[in-house]
């Protein structure tokens, strides 16, 4: 009785934190999400923060538009859409995660024009010094 028990006891526990592939998919979408909302935080606080600097941001808005171009030809090509290839049910949870990836690397490089540069920086370029 004393082995039934812990049986049960190991089987509930262990089939209590698994998660099914479109649970997995769907938590990695919202993750991507939440990153790409951080992004856009990220991106209109420097639209903001430098509004008065027109050429900086015709050039921001640019760098922005090609990016998301760069971000796209990289999944097709990290993903391409075979007609006859298919990836698996697991394939969307890894497009999550790379793009996901991508976005938090794009919030790395624009966060620097929200930080600042600390003086002395001879290439700060148009990033405001702190």
């Amino acid at each position: 009785m004393k082995k039934i028990l812990i049986i049960l006891f190991l089987t509930y526990n262990l089939s209590s934190f698994s998660q099914t592939q479109a649970e997995m998919n769907k938590d990695s979408y919202l993750e991507y999400n939440a990153s790409d909302k951080q992004l856009n935080e990220v991106y209109k606080t420097i639209l903001s923060e430098y509004k008065t600097d027109t050429l900086f941001i015709e050039n921001l808005k640019k760098s922005q538009r090609l990016w998301i171009q760069f971000r796209d030809a990289e999944m097709e090509m990290k993903y391409p859409n075979y007609p006859e290839k298919m990836y698996g049910s697991i394939q969307p949870t890894c497009r999550a995660l790379y793009l996901k990836a991508l976005t938090d690397k794009r919030i790395e490089t624009l966060n620097v024009w929200v930080t600042g540069i600390e003086e002395g920086d001879t290439c700060n370029g148009s990033v405001k010094i702190i």
